[in-house]
């Protein structure tokens, strides 16, 4: 299983335990909301917000989650059974006018996440998480845009090497030596 796959399975996943949590977007002026904030669930994306017109401002987009494969390791150590595993930085933007508010928002959705990967322990059935799963909640002063992150670690299935199968086969075959 790719890295890809395990991205897809967790934006399902986030999607599901946060798509009923409304979040504050912030007011277009001039637009439909006539300088008023709106709610709606925060959008879930891969690797980075996805493109669009220029002129549309990624806070535009705020809230959101995105889900970014950082690194992945695949080792065998002599005894041990072979390790295939990836880190996965969750990021979490949210808006609010009310400095309180936003932390909080922030908070919750990053919360929701946690309580969630750690109930489930895994996705996809394939993919496992490992401890530790950290996040904080970053305390800078970014009013009216607040932002947390998870830092997460899953297991991944191994991929067979075929060369030592096929040497394997090779040499345990009932083929005559010159």
């Amino acid at each position: 299983m790719t890295p890809i796959v395990l991205l897809d399975q967790l934006q399902a996943f986030i999607e599901a335990c946060t798509g009923d949590i409304m979040l504050t977007t912030r007011p277009e002026k001039g637009g439909t909301l006539k300088g008023k904030p709106g709610t709606r669930a925060a959008g879930v994306y891969k690797m980075r917000l996805p493109e669009r017109d220029v002129s549309e401002a990624t806070e535009k987009r705020i809230p959101y989650i995105i889900l970014q494969v950082l690194t992945g390791q695949d080792g065998h150590e002599a005894g041990q059974p072979e390790d295939s595993f990836c880190r996965v930085r969750i990021i979490v933007a949210t808006y609010s006018e009310d400095g309180g508010e936003g932390a909080n928002d922030v908070l919750n959705v990053v919360t929701r996440i946690r309580v969630a990967l750690l109930k489930a322990g895994e996705v996809g059935e394939q993919f496992l998480l490992r401890y530790p799963l950290e996040y904080i909640v970053y305390p800078e002063d970014t009013n009216p845009y607040f932002f947390g992150e998870l830092m997460s670690i899953w297991e991944m299935p191994t991929v067979r090497r075929e060369v030592n199968a096929l040497l394997y086969d090779e040499i345990t075959t009932d083929t005559p030596m010159m």
